[in-house]
């Protein structure tokens, strides 16, 4: 099967130890959408950013969502705060709604089961980009596990998923920020 087949949507990447510097360093992206002729997109997971949506939004038909945690989602559109709502399906895993107006957000967190969070920015690839950084082993590739909308969604995620995966995921975990020093 040649990579343009795959079918990524709905899989976590995990940074890989060589994506140390700068916003994806121990990230977890849920890929919403992916196409290898279009690209991708998705959400970091786990970077949130000490501040909830009533820190950005005042007005009071904010005030259901006054209390929701605001992620950093991406590099990209860091201007902009969207709503996503993430929810599991025991039939068929992880599902998930970006870029929610208020008023629907507002909505789902009076859902049981339903996850609504903030984000600031996105993460975007270009057509054909993603299944290079694949190839050089940027990103570790994870379905997600029905148990991931009941983790924190912080920086501990990362560990928390890769140390499940193999013994050579452990050591990834494992591993010193900058082994070269020791």
């Amino acid at each position: 099967m040649s990579d343009t087949q795959i079918e990524l949507a709905g899989t976590l990447l995990l940074a890989t130890p060589s994506l140390r510097d700068g916003i994806f360093d121990r990230s977890v992206i849920l890929l919403a959408d992916h196409s290898a002729e279009d690209g991708a997109l998705g959400l970091i997971l786990n970077q949130p950013t000490g501040h909830e949506v009533g820190h950005f939004l005042h007005k009071p038909e904010f005030e259901a969502l006054a209390r929701i945690p605001v992620h950093v989602g991406g590099p990209v559109s860091r201007e902009q705060l969207t709503f996503s709502a993430f929810w599991w399906n025991p039939n068929d895993g992880l599902h998930w709604q970006m870029r929610l107006p208020a008023k629907e957000a507002i909505v789902r967190t009076k859902q049981p089961g339903v996850i609504v969070r903030a984000f600031i920015g996105y993460s975007g690839w270009t057509g054909g980009q993603l299944e290079n950084e694949l190839r050089r082993q940027s990103w570790i590739p994870a379905k997600p596990g029905p148990d991931l909308l009941g983790k924190p969604h912080d920086e501990d995620l990362w560990a928390d998923i890769l140390k499940n995966m193999s013994p050579y995921h452990r050591l990834l975990v494992d591993a010193p920020p900058e082994p070269g020093l020791n």
